[in-house]
């Protein structure tokens, strides 16, 4: 088959491929190969264009028994690290004339990085349940021996598992709710929402909680209908998370803002949007930490979080319930200023 023929079919693929003649040189390469490469590899051998080993011994291995064969192939660069697998095709005469070799590179970076993200989902949540486990195995055993006939210790005790066991039960249905979410985050909501309704829910909801901490919530600019497109239930889910963190850290007598305001969209956000900040005057967040928080499990202090219920998976599903409203979240924070956390939301 000619050269140009060749070429040609080499092109009709998106992906990098590569076809090694009978001597081991790279006879041709489609536009992909070459920018992946470089120019200069066509017409010299495959062992000083590709120089990792394991490849090499599945190509050496496919010349010589003619078979099938697959091997990865790791490109690295200033933006990281790229995967590809390899499908190693040894070609009869019949295709080509020679005992040709085709390669074809697929770009598997993105199953590495999904299989580690659920490696490391699974160890979080495994982490996340086994410390409350282990401490309610620990006064199990503690109640069925040396505290069996002591109440007052029972009564702590009991009082201390139901606090664990309570934190577990909130986790579980949190991961479910992230699970619905994510499930649903490429289905754009359809009804026209009133998002000062939700406002004014949402204060009523947590009223009772900002006076036991001492603190109020106040609201501004929802004064008029607020209308977006949104689900509900959700867009609630969504405020309550951000209004309840905000009174947890911001302490006594510092109130929490929710201030309502419209602008006109940027970047890929365009158009007339509403704006919804909820502001505490709490300690302020380490800027170092800001592009993390939405990270499952994550947390700026792992101790106080717990102390105060949380499970490190609020703020990653109010980013996905954002990002199913083709919204926008942003955090800004400074240490001793207190936080703002933003969603923009498409005017509806």
């Amino acid at each position: 088959m000619p050269d140009i023929v060749i070429g040609s079919l080499l092109e009709a693929v998106p992906e990098p491929m590569l076809l090694l003649d009978a001597a081991g040189l790279i006879r041709a390469g489609n536009a992909p190969a070459t920018e992946l490469l470089g120019d200069w590899i066509i017409g010299r051998n495959y062992v000083t264009a590709l120089r990792q080993p394991a490849l090499l011994s599945r190509i050496e291995a496919a010349y010589a028994t003619r078979e099938n064969g697959e091997a990865r192939f790791v490109q690295t660069d200033q933006a990281g690290e790229t995967v590809f697998r390899i499908t190693i095709r040894p070609l009869s005469q019949d295709v080509t004339g020679y005992d040709d070799v085709l390669l074809h590179f697929q770009d598997i970076t993105h199953l590495r990085e999904a299989e580690e993200m659920r490696r490391d989902f699974v160890a979080n949540v495994s982490h996340e349940l086994r410390t409350p486990l282990t401490a309610i195995l620990g006064f199990i055993e503690t109640l069925k021996g040396p505290a069996r006939d002591d109440s007052e210790a029972q009564e702590r005790f009991l009082g201390i598992m139901e606090d664990e066991a309570r934190r577990m039960n909130r986790m579980i249905s949190d991961l479910l709710s992230l699970s619905r979410v994510e499930g649903q985050e490429r289905m754009r909501p359809s009804e026209t929402v009133n998002l000062s309704d939700i406002l004014a829910s949402t204060i009523a909801s947590l009223r009772q909680v900002a006076e036991e901490a001492g603190n109020r919530i106040e609201i501004e600019g929802a004064e008029a209908p607020v209308m977006v497109t949104g689900d509900s239930d959700q867009l609630t889910q969504v405020f309550l998370n951000l209004t309840e963190n905000a009174l947890k850290y911001a302490g006594a007598d510092r109130p929490v803002v929710l201030r309502v305001s419209e602008e006109t969209g940027t970047g890929s956000l365009k158009g007339p949007v509403v704006r919804v900040d909820v502001v505490d005057q709490g300690d302020g967040i380490d800027p170092l930490h800001l592009p993390r928080l939405t990270e499952r499990f994550y947390r700026v202090d792992t101790h106080r979080s717990r102390a105060m219920g949380g499970t490190g998976l609020g703020l990653a599903i109010v980013k996905h319930i954002v990002n199913r409203h083709r919204g926008r979240l942003r955090i800004s924070s400074e240490l001793g200023q207190g936080s703002t956390f933003s969603v923009l939301l498409p005017k509806g």
